[in-house]
């Protein structure tokens, strides 16, 4: 069972749930923290979504400004936000629910990553022949 010291862990927060909570704990709307790190609305919105990831420059500019730590922003280990005061534990369901979800994003990841490699095979097969 999960307490409010594991609140932002890697099986119960993903790392756009981490964001939004720094960077609404910092006061900040997501057009502010755009404007900060010079990026347009709908990298942060994408970030915040979990459809895409910032590049490491960014996660340390964002780590900086919203005074939590890298490590903490991907893993929810480290300097970061305290969870909330009351946190009612979650059922085992809920858990195993979270657990597959975190195992379906890993799976797409790494399913991803093999479709850019292979793309990237295509690519240079197409420019030999052409």
């Amino acid at each position: 069972m999960a307490d409010s010291s594991d609140w932002y862990a890697q099986d119960v927060a993903t790392f756009g749930d981490r964001l939004a909570a720094a960077r609404e704990a910092a006061g900040l709307t997501q057009e502010e923290l755009a404007k900060r790190l010079g990026v347009r609305l709908t990298s942060i919105k994408a970030w915040e979504d979990d459809s895409s990831e910032p590049r490491a420059n960014r996660l340390q500019m964002m780590a900086g400004m919203l005074n939590v730590s890298i490590r903490w922003m991907l893993t929810g280990e480290g300097e970061g936000l305290d969870g909330p005061a009351e946190f009612a534990p979650l059922s085992d369901d809920v858990q195993m629910a979270l657990k597959d979800i975190s195992r379906m994003r890993s799976q797409m990841l790494a399913l991803s990553n093999e479709m850019g490699q292979m793309e990237k095979r295509l690519r240079k097969l197409l420019r030999k022949e052409g």
